[in-house]
C-alpha cells in the first residue's frame, strides 16, 4: 500500500457497470462535444473581412450622397477618373513613392532609436532620470512646430522632412517601450534571478518578450504620427509627394486631386498598419486575445 493509501484510506466500493443502453455510459459528453458546432478558422477570418467590405461600401455611399446633396465634395467617379489620369501620366506613382520613402526612412530611424532608449529608461533609473524630462518636454511640442527650426538649421533638402517624421515616430514609440519595460511583472524577474539568471539573460528572456506587445503598439502609433506629419513636412520646398500635390491642388481648388491624395495616404497607411498588426500576431502568439 502506498503512502497515500495509508493516510486516511477509505474503503473502495465497486462502481456499478453502466447498462449497455444507458446514454451516460456511451460517452454522451464526448458525443455532445463532438456534435457541438465549431467555427472554422476561415469563418472567423471571413466575418471581419465581410464587415470591413460593408463598412467601406457604406462610407462611399454616404460620401456620394453628401456630394449629390450639394456639399462641396467631388463625387467618387470624379475622384476615380482623376486618379486614373494621375496614374496614367505617372504623377501619382512618383508622388506616392516619394512620400512612402520619406515615411519609411523617418519611421525606421525613429523606431530604431526609440526602442533602445525606451529599454534603457525602463531598466536603469539613472538613464530614466536623465532622459525622461527631455522626452516629456518634446512630447508637448508638436513636430510641426519644429519645421521652421529644421529649415533654418538643416536647409531645404530631404533632411528636415525626414527629421520631423523621425521625431513624430520616435516620441510615440519611446514612451510605449518605456511603459512596456516598467510594467514587466516583478514576479517573473525575481523567479529568473532565483533560477540563477543574470541581468543580461533576464533582459533577453523576460523583459524583451514581455515588452514586445507594448513596442509594437508604439510602432503602430508612431506610424500614424509619421503619416500625419508627412503633409506638413512636404511643405518644406518639396517638388514631389502626396502632400505637395495636395497643397498645389489647393491653389486651384482642385478637389478631386486633393481627394486622390487623401485616399492614397489612407490606403498606404492602412496597408503598413496591417503589416505591423500581422507582425504583432506572429511575435506575440503567446498572448491571449479576444
Amino acid at each position: 500500500m502506498s503512502v497515500l493509501d495509508k493516510r486516511g484510506a477509505r474503503p473502495r466500493h465497486p462502481v456499478p457497470e453502466k447498462a449497455s443502453g444507458d446514454p451516460a455510459g456511451s460517452g454522451a459528453p464526448d458525443a455532445a462535444k463532438s456534435a457541438a458546432p465549431r467555427r472554422s478558422p476561415s469563418g472567423r477570418r471571413g466575418l471581419p473581412l465581410a464587415l470591413n467590405a460593408v463598412s467601406v461600401a457604406l462610407g462611399v455611399t454616404i460620401w456620394w450622397v453628401l456630394s449629390e446633396a450639394g456639399f462641396k465634395l467631388p463625387t467618387p467617379p470624379e475622384v476615380v477618373s482623376r486618379a486614373w489620369t494621375l496614374i496614367g501620366d505617372g504623377t501619382l506613382g512618383e508622388d506616392a513613392l516619394a512620400s512612402l520613402t520619406r515615411v519609411l526612412i523617418g519611421f525606421a530611424l525613429g523606431t530604431a532609436v526609440a526602442v533602445p532608449v525606451g529599454f534603457l529608461m525602463g531598466w536603469y533609473g539613472v538613464v530614466r532620470g536623465l532622459v525622461e524630462p527631455w522626452i516629456q518636454f518634446f512630447r508637448t511640442i508638436p513636430p510641426l512646430a519644429i519645421i521652421p527650426l529644421a529649415v533654418v538649421v538643416m536647409g531645404i533638402d530631404e533632411t528636415p522632412k525626414i527629421f520631423v517624421i523621425f521625431l513624430a515616430a520616435f516620441l510615440a514609440c519611446v514612451i510605449s517601450t518605456f511603459q512596456g519595460v516598467v510594467n514587466v511583472d516583478r514576479t517573473l524577474i525575481n523567479a529568473a534571478r532565483v533560477l540563477g539568471a543574470g541581468d543580461a539573460r533576464i533582459f533577453a528572456r523576460v523583459v524583451v518578450p514581455a515588452s514586445t506587445p507594448f513596442i509594437l503598439v508604439g510602432m503602430r502609433v508612431g506610424l500614424g504620427s509619421a503619416w500625419a506629419t508627412l503633409v506638413a513636412a512636404e511643405l518644406i520646398a518639396a517638388q514631389q509627394g502626396l502632400g505637395y500635390r495636395m497643397q498645389n491642388a489647393q491653389l486651384y481648388y482642385d478637389l478631386p486631386t486633393i481627394f486622390v491624395g487623401l485616399v492614397s495616404i489612407g490606403i498606404l497607411g492602412l496597408l503598413m498598419d496591417r503589416l505591423l498588426l500581422l507582425a504583432e500576431r506572429k511575435l506575440t502568439g503567446w498572448q491571449e486575445r479576444r
